[in-house]
């Protein structure tokens, strides 16, 4: 096995163990004491814990088992072996920091925040290699493959609004599933910024007569590809060339200033690129 395999396959262990620790300590620290519903398996598991006192850990394990073996014949094994270890070691930092984690039981809206935070945190680390820590999201694949007119993210919202109704029973509280809304809505922000950045992406469309120079000058000054459409204006009739070019918020004025010192005559279209996949940017394609 090459080096470099070998460094990808341990970071991405450390990945997933931080990862997983992170959301064993906001179901352990904060949700649980809390009584707050949880979405996907983990719920189902933090409501057979409140029920049976089941361990949350093991039973996220088992029910996520059936899952798996569903993943395994329809959509392949080599989907099912990077979720199966990211499913054990979440499984077992569930239980592992349930004994010794301190129980916040405090302001409930401080309890939703911060679960939400570590949430998120922590199955953002785990995504960015390209896993997830199984659940809904291989219901969701199950469905979307039987019915491709269903989205993904259809299933995974119904599957979680059930399991947090179910939550809310459970718990005998209209609180708990309104927490659980914070919880997601924090959880899932702060998965956006870790996979795509705190802002969105920017795609820049740019008219010129100085094609050749205008984009060695963003390469050379930003790092960012650029790619040559041949173009033809429809009222004047010349041929011209169109850059395209993407490119996080941050670095979008300084393109600007390199595009405008190089041809001021120059017409730039600056729109919302809200998903860049790619080298430079998310690479979970």
């Amino acid at each position: 096995m090459k080096k470099e395999n070998v460094l990808e396959i341990l970071k991405n262990n450390l990945m997933w163990f931080i990862g997983c620790s992170l959301y064993a300590i906001g179901v352990n620290s904060f949700s649980i004491p809390n009584s707050i519903a949880q979405s996907g398996v983990t719920g189902i598991a933090v409501i057979l814990n409140h029920l049976f006192n089941l361990p949350v850990g093991t039973v996220n394990l088992v029910l996520n088992i059936p899952l798996l073996i569903l993943m395994w014949i329809f959509l392949g094994k080599r989907l099912v072996a990077r979720t199966l270890w990211v499913t054990v070691v979440l499984s077992a930092a569930l239980d592992v920091f349930s004994i010794f984690m301190p129980a916040y039981t405090g302001d409930r809206i401080l309890a939703a925040l911060f679960c939400g935070l570590l949430q998120g945190a922590g199955l953002g680390l785990i995504m960015i290699t390209g896993a997830t820590s199984g659940g809904t999201d291989i219901v969701a694949r199950l469905v979307h493959k039987k019915f491709p007119h269903i989205t993904v993210g259809t299933v995974v919202l119904i599957a979680d609004a059930m399991v947090v109704g179910s939550g809310m029973l459970v718990f005998k509280s209209i609180e708990s599933g309104l927490y659980a809304i914070i919880l997601i809505f924090v959880s899932t922000k702060v998965i956006d910024a870790m996979i795509y950045g705190t802002g969105n992406g920017k795609m820049l469309m740019i008219v010129t007569d100085k094609a050749d120079e205008v984009s060695k000058g963003i390469v050379g000054s930003s790092r960012r590809g650029v790619s040559i459409i041949p173009a033809i204006g429809a009222y004047t009739g010349q041929e011209k060339s169109i850059l395209l070019c993407v490119a996080r918020k941050a670095e979008i004025s300084g393109i600007l200033k390199t595009v405008k010192s190089i041809d001021s005559e120059t017409f730039i279209i600056v729109s919302e690129a809200n998903e860049i996949l790619g080298n430079g940017f998310n690479k979970s394609i």
